[in-house]
């Protein structure tokens, strides 16, 4: 359980009183087959993970506001670096509980690298929302010149620090966001099919 109030959306009980032919289960627990690497993925250490990264998040968030409060406002560019880090912070925290708490999808159970690979991918897509100006966040000041620069610089790093991932860890992006963007275009391939069919049935009718 996150903060004694966010639940695993795939609890030990729930499993056990599944039929769901993708859950399997073995001496060390209940798992999945991940679709990005062909692995087991055990619900058990998935959720661990969450809950050891979501601590150490929490606690950085907490020292980040005690920095933003002690240091001077005409500190631009410190200040800048601070908020940087919140941006990303506050973005792990909210995927992770929102991860966590998915009782619905499958597709959120996977290896910490892969999650790490949907962090970093994430990361890269709200700071360009950020520079274009469609984001309302309360680390952007008025003028976000800094901060994305910063963002663009720490990110990375950031991450690495709040998974304690080595630095390999990143370089693998490539084979994650291949696969899973395999794996999108066969479903909108079959939408599409069903689709085309659905149609034509309707025309017959008609």
């Amino acid at each position: 359980m996150l903060e004694g109030r966010y639940h695993r959306g795939f609890s030990q009980e729930r499993l056990a009183a599944s039929n769901e032919p993708k859950v399997h289960k073995d001496d060390k627990g209940y798992f999945i087959m991940s679709l990005s690497e062909n692995t087991k993925v055990y619900f058990e250490d998935y959720y661990v993970f969450l809950e050891k990264t979501y601590a150490k998040a929490s606690a950085e968030r907490s020292r980040l506001n005690e920095k933003l409060f002690t240091t001077m406002s005409d500190k631009i560019e410190t200040l800048s670096y601070y908020r940087a880090r919140g941006v990303i912070v506050d973005l792990l925290l909210k995927t992770i509980i929102r991860f966590y708490t998915d009782g619905a999808n499958f597709g959120v159970i996977m290896t910490p690298w892969c999650f790490g690979t949907v962090l970093l991918e994430k990361v890269e897509v709200y700071r360009d929302r950020i520079g274009k100006g469609e984001v309302e966040d309360q680390n952007i000041p008025e003028y976000p010149y800094y901060v994305i620069n910063y963002i663009d610089e720490a990110y990375k790093k950031t991450l690495l620090e709040m998974f304690d991932f080595p630095e390999k860890a990143f370089k693998m992006r490539w084979q994650y966001s291949e696969l899973l963007n395999r794996y999108s275009k066969i479903l909108n391939d079959i939408t599409s099919s069903l689709n085309s069919v659905l149609g034509t049935i309707k025309n017959y009718g008609a």
